[in-house]
């Protein structure tokens, strides 16, 4: 199987990139055109394919020349739509990064073009993949909790404008901590609930943290209504200091009408900190979720009812709550999810 990646703009870029090429028949290729306009120091294009051991080709076009059966688009936020449309132009399944766009319009369009063009459009959700949400699921699936009445989840991890500078553009990144950190518990949800939709939206965000270094939010706390009548607060915060162990985390406590759960999505690692060398240690033993997610992706194979990689429709839902959101905190009210 022929896998192409269409950018190395995503932080995820490069794992994708050395998952694909340790995968038992796939062979990878990259191409990374814009890399000339990454912030100075960043590692990217032909210098990061050859660090990565992979194979670069200079152009889209030069990629989709080569015949992939599949992509993984890993451009910025606001660049999603072109590539994506690109894939559908020849036939090509792709898994584009979340969110899947900065505007509903974008998320429309890219899966109608997918739709019509008859490929399948996957997003990047593997929070799916953990055995922690498996376990989860089955809780809720099976009646163990009852109805779910209320669902805490925090979505935490460190200011990613050192690792790239486009993630605090507001213009390439579509915001800021909430556009970057609702749609994975959102997205979880959306597949936890099965058919529920949210209603509205109220959020409150701020830039307390970082003023004056960056022009986006990076603290939020987002309510969800659910037309199945539970309710959801996501803290989707850039709030993670530079010596924290981990990149990130996510976290969910649900309460049901039978019993209450708890899950932490990357809780099979050994954290700490070397005071040696001042940085944090973090030494990972489970599932390596986006490697789940793409052999899912790839292959399927998965038993009927087992998680999915989330669809483009899924995609468009978690974004438009994103959305939602953001206007909610410029209006101070609920915002209805449309």
């Amino acid at each position: 199987m022929k896998v192409g990646v269409l950018s190395f703009a995503h932080v995820h870029a490069a794992g994708y990139a050395t998952q694909l090429r340790d995968m038992a028949g796939v062979d990878v290729l990259c191409s990374d055109p814009d890399a000339a306009s990454a912030a100075p120091g960043e590692l990217r294009g032909p210098a990061l394919a050859e660090q990565l051991g992979v194979a670069h080709v200079d152009s889209y076009q030069g990629l989709f020349e080569w015949g992939p059966d599949a992509v993984v688009v890993a451009s910025e936020n606001s660049r999603h739509r072109p590539l994506v449309e690109l894939a559908a132009k020849h036939g090509v399944d792709v898994l584009c990064e979340k969110p899947l766009a900065t505007t509903v319009e974008d998320g429309r369009a890219m899966v109608a073009a997918c739709r019509e063009a008859g490929v399948r459009l996957g997003v990047a959700y593997p929070v799916r993949f953990s055995p922690a949400y498996a376990a989860l699921r089955e809780a809720v699936r099976s009646g163990g909790t009852g109805s779910v009445l209320t669902v805490a989840g925090a979505n935490n991890g460190s200011l990613p404008a050192g690792a790239r500078a486009w993630f605090v553009d507001p213009e390439l990144a579509g915001g800021g901590a909430m556009m970057d950190h609702t749609v994975h518990i959102a997205d979880l949800l959306d597949d936890l609930f099965d058919g529920a939709r949210a209603v509205d939206v109220y959020a409150q965000s701020n830039n307390l943290m970082y003023g004056g270094e960056v022009e986006v939010d990076t603290a939020g706390l987002v309510t969800i209504r659910y037309d199945n009548g539970a309710v959801a607060t996501i803290d989707c915060s850039w709030s993670h200091p530079d010596h924290h162990p981990t990149w990130g985390g996510l976290e969910l406590q649900l309460v049901g009408e039978r019993a209450t759960v708890e899950m932490d999505a990357f809780g099979q690692v050994v954290s700490g900190f070397d005071e040696t060398n001042r940085r944090g240690v973090l030494l990972p033993w489970g599932t390596d979720l986006d490697g789940a997610m793409l052999r899912s992706f790839l292959f399927g194979g998965a038993d009927e009812g087992a998680v999915q990689v989330a669809d483009g429709e899924a995609g468009l839902r978690s974004l438009s709550i994103a959305l939602a959101g953001y206007a909610s905190a410029r209006a101070g009210t609920p915002v209805p999810v449309g």
